[in-house]
């Protein structure tokens, strides 16, 4: 829907429930910060949280201050309007993986509720034109002050993971005389193949050790040399620099001028099996 279709049936809510006050709360997360921030009639706060906390964290962090903020004030009608639907959500199923801060939420709202107030929580849409919403985004977004809040165990884990894949694919990226990385520069899950024998085959010749072109080092021998081109057997040479080898990988993949990444990459080339088996490479794999 357009917009203006969102902001009037957000005037007509606010005509129904006149007489609740409004607050409104967002969440905000970049590549660097996490913040969010609380709109009021006639204040605002905004705070930044720690770098690892979500999103949903900061938005469900949002309304949890929402609630202590209207704690402090005398008993009243008050509605929370919120653009995260996975945070409100959150609060209509709990189970013991649901996140600490909703419990947290839901306690306050029932001790607010026994002291007179009444609170009601409502999704709004974001990005539409509701000043209010567009209000709090902004106070998210531009958080400067800190505030020590707990960091959630799901929030650190994943935190975690992602600076060690990060440190990792940092580490894999200077290793660019490793044969594996001329194939895979990034460092994610590929699939096996069902069949081990064949997944077995892949492996080896992606990190370019197979039992012909390194058998020698094990031998104490000299190292298999190509008799048509008189330099040294490796993965690199039989797949793609053999000219001996042009015309079978012409029949198999089309071209003759192919890299280790065109036939070894994470779904690899549908052909390579046959041309092993046609070159007579597969059973010395």
């Amino acid at each position: 829907m357009a917009p203006i279709v969102y902001q009037q049936l957000f005037a007509d809510h606010r005509d129904l429930y006149h007489n609740f006050i409004p607050v409104f709360t967002d969440g905000s997360r970049s590549s660097s910060s996490t913040s969010f921030a609380c709109v009021f009639i006639n204040s605002t706060l905004s705070f930044q949280l720690h770098s690892s906390c979500s999103i949903f964290t900061a938005e469900i962090t949002a309304i949890l201050h929402a609630l202590y903020q209207i704690s402090n004030s005398p008993p009243d009608n008050y509605i929370i309007y919120s653009d995260s639907f996975s945070a409100l959500e959150s609060m209509t199923s709990l189970h013991r993986f649901s996140h600490t801060l909703t419990f947290n939420i839901l306690e306050l709202h029932d001790r607010l509720e026994c002291r007179g107030f009444s609170v009601l929580l409502c999704w709004v849409p974001s990005h539409v034109g509701i000043s209010g919403n567009e209000h709090a985004d902004n106070l998210a977004k531009s958080a400067t002050d800190s505030i020590n809040c707990p960091v959630p165990l799901s929030d650190i884990k994943k935190y975690v993971k992602i600076k060690l894949h990060s440190n990792w694919q940092s580490q894999w990226n200077l290793k660019e005389a490793n044969k594996l990385h001329s194939i895979k520069h990034l460092i994610t899950c590929w699939p096996s193949l069902p069949n081990r024998k064949l997944d077995t085959v892949l492996t080896r010749l992606r990190i370019g050790h197979t039992r012909f072109t390194h058998r020698h080092l094990l031998l104490g021998e000299t190292a298999p040399l190509c008799t048509a081109c008189q330099c040294q057997m490796t993965v690199l040479h039989i797949l793609i620099e053999c000219r001996q080898l042009n015309n079978q990988r012409i029949r198999c993949f089309h071209s003759s001028c192919i890299t280790l990444r065109d036939i070894l990459h994470k779904d690899h080339h549908p052909q390579l099996f046959t041309f092993l088996r046609m070159i007579g490479f597969y059973s010395l794999i």
